[in-house]
């Protein structure tokens, strides 16, 4: 009987490829470990094993297995059901799960050997030049690889030489797959077996006499040794011997020292859990209680807290609970900024039970945190993460926090598996029979919803730690500012007073503009012609520092124009405002004061959000300008000012969330002033400080807000009321993605009628030359979504069997929030 595995391809197939394996390797393999495989014609791929069974596949004639490529499994079995969930629901497939679960350095990849074809005897002659460089550097070197003969030929498309070459027999490709992940190994040292009586040693310190800076290493090392009782690392003996690493390899070429290594991770935590938790207060202590009780009931309960209510304490008594009963935790958290703040405070409390995972650590960092995790090593009880977290191998989870749920950070767009991660941390906690609490200020319509629903238990905090009074927020109309000629650049006397009496009294002023850059459009006085990126349909948006202009959707950069393209004119003018205007503009109002700017192009490094927060953190920033990065959850004790310097490019945005978005974003922002015992100050400069969202903002009434667009979901039937898929087409060929939008709208509406809405073009409709369409489809509560898929799903197949479609990009995007 002959053996088979099932396996997971980290690329979008709809159906698992079936590769055969011998009797033994059927024995040793286990679901979840990794093995490479061929692939068409000669590609090799890392993939899952998903199932071992004895079925032949029918339709093709199964391949042996490359390689196994561990001893036991990376991925356990309830990871394997939350992918499997993930592909059902998202409708996308196993492979690219996979891809975005595993961290690279997991999925091998193959890399093409090219070697000289020795069978066969070539006539130099027939070689064109650069085929002759390639075939001479073969003659002195067995095999090259792609980027060895990028190297020779000094350019970058190589492939056509390649080919020629292959078609004058000149030269044989192989695949070789080789490993990412490179362990850190660190060198250590101890004194040779030979020297551990006391006569062998006092012979060696006497021999060393004459090297006196051998014999200085030799007592350090005993030093050392004696304080520490722990291995003595080579970097730490030269830096305490005060002797260069040739001493010390001296040494060790004599036998007198000898050699070897331990592998280590590369993210260490050195200190201690040196603090205990805080004590709770009365509504800390009375919230804490409720969600306990509401977990009785409910697997997945709501708490919303007002800003700086202490939510973050109250889940530390809930972590240390976790803990108790042997379970781990995950903590979610929408922003990798947030992180920074977290870290050192869990650190305090639980010492290196603590690990981090996001985007921001390297590959080899993931490694080393997944492995952890996957063997429930001490070091990973509790890890705090973004959203690719949910897919780290946990064993025995007991709780997950998702931070901030209302965010929409925690979606992902681009590219598949797109996901929510709350959703989806969600089911993880359903899985291993864990708990979920969802933390919010201002939470989602979906979750409030659902809690009044009795769907999710809710406990509030209405309160502010230390009874704090909710800061005062101002709304400053700046029409009337500038009809009264009361407007400094983009800053009204209001604001300016207000940051004056601020920074007299040695407080903190945060400035929150939600675009990044000097300003979105550069315009003409004389003709208006306003520069447009050549990719995209979007103005180019000028940059001074750098004095670019950048496309913010494709990364196109051109140099900032000295006069107009369209009509000559040198008479440039910048439309708009984003941070570093407000940044340059500050720094002009208020030149004694240090001024720093929190946004996408600050932030790029490891460490870039560490640096700006720990600086504002202890006061060596006055004025923190910033985008939505500053509105999530940082806790800054001596804020006394925020001001929003722009609410309506908020409020008008085509998205029937974008008046949720802006309460959440407002009200968050706002919730970083007065977090002490002085009353925080808000202001917010708006066209229309009559507009409901204002209203509501002022009042801090999240209940109102909630009401008011409920009501307009219900009549718009917009989620949650209903679920929505929206499919997106995108092609190069407008003619050719307008026509297929306008089939599939067709097909649609013939199953799911008024349900359809589209096909659209979104507001920016071409990005990277690609020309997009929207179709949107509605779903109402009673219709089943697994059904409504299906249909969806043949449909798309019935799309894709179309030739003239095939071309055209089609992506699902289900619960596009």
């Amino acid at each position: 009987m002959r053996n088979f595995v099932d396996v997971i391809i980290p690329i979008p197939l709809q159906k698992l490829f079936t590769y055969s394996i011998t009797k033994a390797e059927a024995g040793f393999l286990n679901i979840g470990m990794r093995v490479s495989v061929p692939f068409g014609k000669s590609k090799i791929y890392t993939g899952i094993v998903y199932n071992i069974h004895n079925e032949a596949p029918t339709v093709y004639e199964a391949k042996e297995i490359h390689q196994i490529l561990d001893d036991s499994p990376i991925v356990n079995q309830k990871q394997l059901q939350l992918w499997h969930w993930i592909a059902d629901y998202y409708m996308c497939t196993l492979g690219d799960v996979m891809r975005a679960a595993l961290p690279s350095a997991f999925i091998l990849e193959s890399e093409t050997i090219i070697s000289k074809n020795t069978i066969k005897e070539i006539d130099e002659s027939n070689l064109k030049d650069d085929e002759f460089l390639v075939y001479e550097a073969l003659q002195h070197q067995s095999s090259l690889k792609i980027h060895d003969i990028a190297n020779i030929l000094d350019k970058k498309n190589v492939l056509p030489v390649i080919n020629r070459l292959l078609e004058k027999n000149a030269i044989q490709l192989d695949e070789e797959v080789y490993e990412k992940y490179i362990p850190k190994l660190v060198r250590y040292v101890k004194l040779h077996n030979h020297f551990s009586s006391e006569a062998t040693l006092h012979k060696l310190l006497d021999d060393l006499h004459r090297a006196p800076k051998q014999r200085q290493v030799i007592m350090t090392l005993f030093s050392i040794s004696a304080k520490t009782k722990k291995p003595v690392k080579v970097s730490d003996l030269s830096n305490e011997s005060d002797a260069s690493p040739a001493i010390i390899k001296s040494l060790i070429d004599k036998g007198i020292l000898d050699e070897y290594h331990i592998q280590t991770d590369r993210v260490q935590y050195s200190g201690d859990a040196n603090e205990d938790s805080k004590n709770l207060n009365d509504y800390q202590t009375i919230a804490l209680k409720e969600i306990k009780e509401s977990f009785i009931n409910h697997n997945i309960t709501l708490l919303h807290g007002v800003t700086s209510s202490g939510k973050t304490e109250v889940y530390v008594k809930l972590i240390e609970n976790a803990l108790q009963k042997g379970k781990q935790v995950l903590y979610l958290l929408p922003e990798i900024a947030l992180t920074t703040q977290l870290i050192t405070r869990l650190q305090n409390y639980f010492g290196e039970q603590v690990s981090v995972f996001h985007s921001r650590y390297s590959t080899h960092e993931r490694v080393e945190v997944w492995n952890n995790v996957l063997k429930n090593a001490a070091k990973a009880q509790i890890v705090l993460g973004a959203r690719s977290s949910i897919f780290l191998p946990f064993n025995d989870l007991g709780l997950i926090i998702v931070d901030e749920e209302h965010e929409q950070s925690f979606k992902q767009f681009d590219p598949a598996p797109r996901y929510h991660a709350r959703d989806t941390a969600v089911v993880l906690a359903n899985i291993h029979k864990a708990k979920t609490l969802l933390g919010s200020a201002t939470p989602s319509l979906e979750s409030y919803h659902n809690a009044q629903q009795n769907k999710y238990g809710l406990v509030e905090i209405s309160q502010r730690y230390n009874n704090v009074l909710m800061p005062d927020i101002e709304l400053v109309d700046i029409k009337d500012k500038h009809k009264r000629k009361l407007m400094k650049g983009h800053f009204s006397d209001r604001l300016i007073e207000e940051m004056t009496d601020a920074l007299k009294n040695g407080q903190q002023v945060i400035l929150f503009q939600n675009r990044r850059g000097f300003s979105p459009i550069v315009e003409c006085n004389t003709c208006g012609h306003a520069p447009q990126c050549p990719n995209c349909d979007v103005s180019l948006t000028y940059h001074q520092y750098r004095d670019q202009l950048r496309c913010h959707y494709c990364g196109y950069v051109t140099a900032m124009l000295k006069s107009c393209m369209a009509c000559g004119s040198s008479e440039l003018d910048s439309k708009g405002f984003g941070t570093e205007q407000i940044e340059e503009e500050v720094k002009a109002l208020f030149p004694d004061y240090k001024v720093a700017r929190m946004d996408l192009d600050t932030t790029r490094g490891k460490y870039g959000y560490e640096k700006i927060i720990t600086a504002f953190e202890q006061l060596e920033v006055d004025i923190l300008v910033g985008t939505q990065m500053l509105t999530k959850g940082l806790d800054f004790r001596n804020v006394k000012l925020v001001a929003v310097m722009n609410a309506d490019n908020l409020l008008n945005f085509p998205d029937f969330r974008a008046h949720e978005r802006s309460f959440q974003l407002m009200l968050q922002v706002s919730g970083r002033a007065g977090r002490t015992d002085v009353r925080g100050k808000v202001l917010i400069q708006t066209y229309n400080p009559y507009h409901a969202i204002l209203q509501q903002v002022s009042n801090n009434d999240y209940v109102g807000m909630f009401n008011e667009q409920m009501n307009d979901r219900y009549n718009f039937k917009y989620p949650p009321v209903y679920k929505q898929i929206k499919i997106t087409l995108k092609h190069k060929d407008y003619t050719k993605v307008d026509t297929a939008a306008i089939w599939l709208a067709k097909s649609l509406r013939q199953v799911f009628d008024a349900h359809v809405l589209g096909p659209e073009s979104p507001p920016i409709s071409r990005i990277r030359n690609q020309f997009y369409k929207n179709i949107l489809v509605k779903i109402p509560k009673k219709q089943s979504l697994s059904k409504t898929k299906e249909a969806i799903i043949k449909i798309n197949n019935s799309f894709l069997s179309i030739k003239d479609f095939r071309s055209v990009k089609l992506i699902l995007n289900v619960d596009n929030f």
